[in-house]
């Protein structure tokens, strides 16, 4: 497939706010990103179905009126649950990027598709809003998203309030469950320190296919240099948010 012709969509709608920087960085790497508000793609799911890659971009949908990212979820899976079946059953990728990833793992997307729920995302650890760059590695994993940066360590800047991953169960029943992630190469982000107190310091997460992807931070917001908050490293070259959509991208040439 010419990169020309993936089709990636982009999701807007009440309190979301970087679909513009989401669908640039995709535009960016040669793809064709469209913007489409829910209600558009809930009266008209053969957007999706068209497309090869969801992206579902940071901000406040609806408010987070109920926990960050819920409405958002349960509108997805009441108005395109079998549309969005449809979409992942048939090797297709999904982002999710901070609220979107909140939305992702409410919707039961993260850690395993449709299965029963073992996490979620609450308040950070310090109870209030972090805005800040922040030290990431990147371990090896099955993460379609992170192919290009692969054992490398990275920087990128997060803006949350509900950024902290916590797993359900006991002690014992949390430790398991990470040990599964681990095992499965499922972790594919994770902060340097404890940002925010979030469990083991865990950034993002794939789903075992490893193409479907949640993550804190903004790549979007880190796709050139002239974005770092570092003068001395500021320049025209691309940078490095721009591989996480390249890796998606390349990934769709090699498979579609």
């Amino acid at each position: 497939m010419n990169r020309s012709d993936i089709k990636v969509l982009v999701l807007t709608g009440d309190g979301i706010n970087c679909e513009e920087e989401t669908a640039l960085a995709f535009k960016e790497q040669g793809a064709s990103a469209s913007i489409i508000h829910i209600y558009d793609l809930i009266h008209n799911p053969k957007r999706l179905a068209e497309s090869h890659i969801l992206a579902l971009p940071g901000g406040f949908s609806f408010g987070d009126e109920i926990g960050s990212g819920q409405i958002l979820a349960l509108k997805l899976k009441y108005s395109l649950g079998d549309a969005l079946k449809s979409f992942i059953d048939s090797g297709k990728l999904v982002i999710g990027i901070c609220n979107g990833f909140q939305a992702l793992v409410r919707l039961g997307l993260l850690p395993k598709p449709f299965a029963e729920r073992q996490m979620s995302l609450t308040h950070n650890r310090q109870g209030h809003f972090i805005d800040k760059w922040v030290e990431l590695n990147v371990p090896v994993s099955k993460c379609v998203w992170t192919q290009n940066i692969s054992n490398q360590s990275i920087s990128l800047p997060i803006r949350h309030g509900e950024g902290r991953i916590v797993f359900a169960g006991d002690v014992s029943a949390q430790e398991h469950l990470f040990e599964t992630l681990v095992n499965n190469q499922q972790i594919a982000l994770s902060y340097t320190s404890d940002v925010n107190g979030s469990y083991q310091k865990i950034a993002g997460v794939c789903d075992p296919s490893g193409r479907i992807f949640g993550l804190m931070p903004h790549p979007e917001a880190a796709i050139s240099e002239w974005l770092n908050p570092s003068g001395a490293k500021k320049s025209s070259t691309a940078g490095i948010g721009a591989k996480f959509f390249l890796s998606g991208i390349q990934y769709c040439e090699q498979n579609f």
